[in-house]
């Protein structure tokens, strides 16, 4: 009984602790959205949204390597190997600061306007793309070490620090947004550069997790033992999660050029709304998912199956509860979500709203979906968490495509039937390969 007791009490200390540091992103991401729709206007808003694949992408960088880790470390923690939780910790932190660098001197530097190009075909908001994903670029290093190092002193016990942390960078985002867009003259550049200096606070808050010696279990180890082997476990054991992100890249980049080139300006506006709506969706979606990551890989690691059970039944009623209270706020008051944006013009207003109601819906599946991947990750069921990653979003492209083709009214429709076709898949393939949820600790290395 103590030991569910203890459980229990872990769990909602991870939950809340990574519902604060989702809450501040959502916010922070939400009313970013509105200052930029009321200080710049709708193209404002709608050249944020053309530049998520690039945001997307380095989020994508950052799971690959510090999820994986992440949950390495976690298990080695659990197992109480300080050795290899230290192994895996730098070489999470050589891969994340190498790889933003590159992406900075390739995309910010070398290559601005072929980026902005490549994601934007409307002439009217290409120069607000332009110089929103310039700075995005050029700022990618902390956005990936202000994710890694939160992710690794979560793990380490501390996810109210990672919280503060958060919650701070976002603060400190919105305060420059007004300062760097109205006072400073800088326009949409300015959105982007206070986010940048957001997580460089961030990164500072996080740092002095090392201040105290009984919080230095985790620190770099610049070894060259084991290397290969460290980063493809690490690599391998993001995989599922990185390919998902890479998979909604894409369907960004598509679903972005398809539904401008369809219902142009208003209908990307609308889009860009609905994406919004997304992140409060992932308010509780991450929260629900780190919590799994970060406490259902320590119960693997000291193979207690009973203690992973109840983790799971707890997120799983967390997360039910949760969407339907959001989904049922947007059907209530989508007009008044879609004029915090901005929207003055009644075209705007109408497809927004529309657009709106059948995105709150449409999330519920895919969010169920993405959590239901970390549970077969957790159980050593690589192939059918490496599966729901690629149908994740890829499933949706198609369809997206065929309803612009042949039912171009229904268009706001392709994800909800996308992600219905692919709870029916994962229902299939499941009892196909005879996938059991049975705990296999040596399989999670």
């Amino acid at each position: 009984m103590k030991a569910n007791d203890n459980i229990n009490k872990q769990f909602y200390n991870y939950l809340w602790a990574y519902i604060l540091v989702a809450l501040s992103g959502c916010l922070g991401n939400v009313v970013d959205g509105i200052i930029v729709g009321n200080l710049v206007g709708e193209d404002g808003v709608s050249a944020i949204n053309l530049s998520k694949p690039i945001n997307q992408f380095i989020f994508t960088l950052h799971l690959l390597i510090n999820a994986g880790a992440g949950m390495l470390v976690a298990y080695a923690l659990g197992k109480g190997d300080l050795a290899e939780a230290r192994r895996f910790f730098t070489r999470a932190l050589v891969l994340s600061l190498g790889l933003g660098l590159v992406l900075a001197v390739v995309g910010g530097l070398l290559f601005p306007n072929a980026t902005a190009r490549m994601l934007c075909s409307n002439e009217q908001i290409l120069p607000l793309a332009r110089d929103y994903m310039q700075v995005l670029l050029l700022g990618n290093p902390a956005f990936i070490l202000m994710w890694g190092l939160s992710t690794m002193v979560g793990v380490d016990g501390k996810p109210k620090l990672v919280s503060l942390a958060v919650i701070v960078d976002n603060v400190v985002n919105l305060l420059l947004d007004i300062v760097f867009i109205q006072w400073m003259g800088w326009g949409i550049t300015g959105s982007s550069a206070a986010t940048v200096v957001g997580h460089l606070v961030g990164i500072a808050i996080l740092l002095t997790h090392w201040r105290q010696p009984e919080n230095r279990r985790l620190v770099p180890v610049f070894s060259f033992n084991a290397i290969l082997d460290s980063w493809r476990r690490i690599v391998s054991q993001g995989a599922p999660l990185a390919i998902a992100s890479i998979s909604l890249t894409l369907l960004l980049l598509s679903a972005n050029t398809i539904v401008l080139s369809i219902l142009g300006r208003t209908g990307i506006f609308a889009f860009a709304v609905c994406m919004n709506l997304l992140q409060v969706y992932n308010l509780f979606l991450s929260g629900t998912c780190q919590t799994l990551q970060s406490l259902g890989a320590i119960q693997v690691g000291k193979g207690d199956a009973d203690g992973l059970r109840m983790v799971l039944r707890k997120a799983f009623r967390f997360i039910t509860v949760a969407m339907i209270v959001t989904c049922v706020l947007v059907w209530v008051w989508p007009e008044g979500i879609v004029r915090l944006f901005g929207a003055s013009d009644a075209a705007f207003v109408s497809e927004g709203c529309l657009a709106l109601r059948i995105f709150a819906l449409s999330f519920i599946p895919f969010c169920y979906i993405y959590v239901l991947m970390i549970v077969y990750k957790l159980y050593s069921q690589h192939r059918m968490a490496l599966f729901i990653s690629f149908a994740l979003s890829l499933t949706v492209i198609p369809v997206l495509w065929l309803m612009a083709r042949w039912a171009p009214s229904y268009l706001w429709y392709s994800y909800l039937v996308a992600y219905l076709v692919e709870v029916i898949a994962i229902f299939l393939l499941h009892h196909a390969t005879h996938a059991k949820f049975e705990l296999k600790v040596s399989k999670l290395q």
